[in-house]
């Protein structure tokens, strides 16, 4: 019987997310809005809680202010059972400087290990969005003995120089070797068009880890990086194992979207995984019901569509519409519309992730695009339409989307 007072959770949340940008201009990435409802944060915490881990610190370091209200608004655990789930920022425990990478931000948060004395820590990315049961994981390693368990996605054998490689032995689970960004790789014996690639995920015994971080400290040389550098030395020290995520059997999940992982850490990946989301059988399933993603929800009214007048008809199609968005005559397509969209006469918006309370005036084309909060698109522009002009008013992507920062203002046509 697997015991979850027995582990202890740490979610690395610090990371600046500069690809992201301007999304997290003014946000950690961790906290960018997601699927309309919810932050990317939000889909490792609720893999967590639902698989009954439910100590849980979040370090925090760049940004970090939405984040850490959107946790303490959210994720309220019941101190009765000392249950929480919490942020901690960098607190510059060991001198005068901030995290130098992911190693270093656990290195400089052993307080806590020593605090709970756990005998084994799970350390799970914050800005990934799957569905994962961690309990799985858990068990694997600790039947086993590794001093760290890694989950991998199996990914095809042309994309190995876009991951973290894993190469494992005869055994199938011993991490022989971990490389990064092979242009080399080797299909798996079981599959040789693929490859193992690293989620970020890992459950380490705990006297591993606090070894680990505590050499990897004092070499100076070290990126400080739990990717780059602390699961390279447990390999080779022959200590680590990895977890097949295709085996994760999550309640409720289907046979299109079992194992679906995705890194959004670029615009157009964000923009891709979104589009996920609203075909007719998603190829990621927001509607489980036995595996639910938390969040805190505003008190939005539901959304109302109004006017049936020809070409003035407000409806939406292929989309996800959330509470308190109002189309008022306009027409969605293939989109996802966050809590207080406003949608007005004759716009036409399609291919789009609009946030919270953006406002599309009449006759406004959107095309493609990802438009932040707080967003005004006056009556008549044109968004995604004329590409190189929008490249000298907004950023673009690598794949044409048209981005829009948060409060942004955009000038008509």
């Amino acid at each position: 019987m697997l015991r979850t007072s027995q582990v202890f959770a740490m979610v690395l949340a610090g990371g600046a997310g500069k690809r992201l940008l301007p999304l997290t201009r003014d946000r950690a990435k961790p906290a960018v809005p997601f699927g309309g409802d919810y932050r990317l944060i939000d889909f490792v915490l609720s893999n967590l809680v639902n698989g009954g881990y439910l100590r849980i610190v979040v370090l925090t370091q760049y940004k970090s202010h939405s984040l850490d209200r959107h946790l303490a608004q959210t994720w309220r655990m019941s101190p009765l059972l000392n249950n929480y789930v919490t942020p901690v920022p960098a607190q510059m425990r060991r001198g005068p400087h901030w995290f130098a990478g992911s190693a270093d931000a656990i290195f400089q948060n052993l307080n806590l290990v020593h605090d709970e004395q756990p005998e084994h820590i799970i350390v799970f990315g914050a800005d990934h969005i799957y569905r994962m049961d961690p309990s799985h994981m858990v068990e694997q390693h600790m039947g086993s003995g590794a001093g760290v368990t890694v989950a991998a996605v199996r990914a095809p054998l042309e994309q190995a120089d876009q991951f973290g490689v894993i190469e494992v032995a005869e055994d199938g689970r011993r991490i022989s070797a971990f490389r990064e960004k092979p242009t080399d790789a080797v299909g798996l014996a079981d599959a040789p068009h693929q490859v193992f690639a690293s989620m970020g995920n890992y459950v380490f015994r705990t006297e591993v880890l606090i070894d680990a971080v505590s050499r990897d400290a004092g070499e100076h040389g070290s990126g400080h990086d739990l990717g780059g550098d602390i699961i390279p030395l447990l390999v080779d020290e022959g200590v680590a194992e990895v977890y097949d995520f295709a085996d994760n059997d999550v309640p409720g999940s289907t046979e299109r979207d079992q194992a679906y992982w995705r890194d959004v850490g670029t615009l157009d990946a964000y923009w891709d995984a979104h589009m996920d989301l609203i075909s007719v059988h998603p190829v990621f399933n927001l509607y489980n019901r036995h595996w639910p993603i938390y969040t805190n929800r505003e008190p939005f009214p539901p959304a109302k569509f109004v006017f049936s007048e020809g070409a003035r008809t407000g409806h939406a199609l292929d989309s996800m519409v959330c509470s308190g968005v109002v189309l008022s005559g306009g027409e969605v397509r293939r989109s996802v519309l966050s809590p207080g969209v406003f949608v007005h006469s004759y716009a036409d918006v399609e291919g789009s992730v609009l946030m919270h309370n953006v406002d599309v005036g009449r006759h406004a084309v959107v095309r493609r695009a990802i438009v932040d909060k707080n967003v005004r698109i006056p009556d008549g522009a044109r968004i995604g339409v004329d590409l190189d002009r929008d490249r000298e008013r907004y950023t673009v992507s690598a794949d044409g989307v048209v981005v829009i920062g948060k409060s942004d203002k955009v000038h008509p046509d």
